[in-house]
């Protein structure tokens, strides 16, 4: 009978999905990255993605509800509020984010332009039947606005996003209980793992350790 055993180390495994990946947290921006997407933005005159990256930085919400907020959610009238609160898609709790100014005129600039109504959402999508851009979307558009500055979209998420001025928060006040009333997360635990301060404290800590 012929041999029909089959020499496993001879078979080609798959490449692993993680392959040259990034594995892990994405880091957030620094703020004078912050600055440089925000300033080739304002100079491309990308008046929805501007709106869109400033409310990102502010809001430090998950994708999956900064792509479903609608006019309405951030406005009273014709007027942009200063604060602004919604119930997170992934708690079913509410959380509160604040809208500065700069943040404030960029989305009624392009509300003002999209002719947006109350009821419409704040970034409705222009490929694709949904009526808002999918988060699918959204997370294309952050790898874009990390690779015009130069950095390695690979290494960026939207999650980037949401950790950004909430690690600035931090590292200013070293207040985790306001970050993670500003995260919505319940547990004060889950927030020192999503910022990976106690090995940012370690390793400043160590980094200012002469021996």
């Amino acid at each position: 009978m012929p041999n029909t055993s089959v020499n496993n180390s001879a078979i080609k495994q798959p490449e692993p999905w993680n392959k040259h990946k990034l594995i892990g947290q994405k880091p957030p921006l620094r703020l004078k990255e912050i600055w440089a997407i925000r300033i080739r933005l304002q100079l491309a005159n990308n008046i929805r993605e501007l709106a869109l990256f400033n409310l990102a930085i502010d809001s430090k919400l998950r994708g999956c509800d900064l792509v479903k907020l609608r006019v309405r959610d951030i406005s009273h009238g014709t007027r942009v509020v200063s604060r602004a609160m919604i119930l997170q898609q992934k708690t079913h709790r509410p959380v509160q984010f604040e809208i500065t100014e700069q943040t404030r005129n960029s989305i009624s600039e392009w509300i003002n332009k999209a002719g947006l109504r109350s009821e419409d959402y704040l970034f409705p999508s222009r490929n694709t039947p949904s009526p808002h851009i999918s988060t699918r979307q959204y997370a294309r558009i952050v790898k874009s606005w990390v690779s015009m500055i130069g950095l390695d979209p690979d290494d960026y998420g939207t999650h980037s996003m949401r950790r950004t001025k909430a690690t600035l928060i931090y590292r200013r006040t070293k207040n985790l209980r306001a970050v993670q009333l500003l995260l919505g997360h319940t547990k004060l635990e889950s927030t020192v793992r999503y910022l990976g301060i106690e090995v940012d404290d370690a390793l400043e800590i160590a980094e200012k350790t002469e021996v």
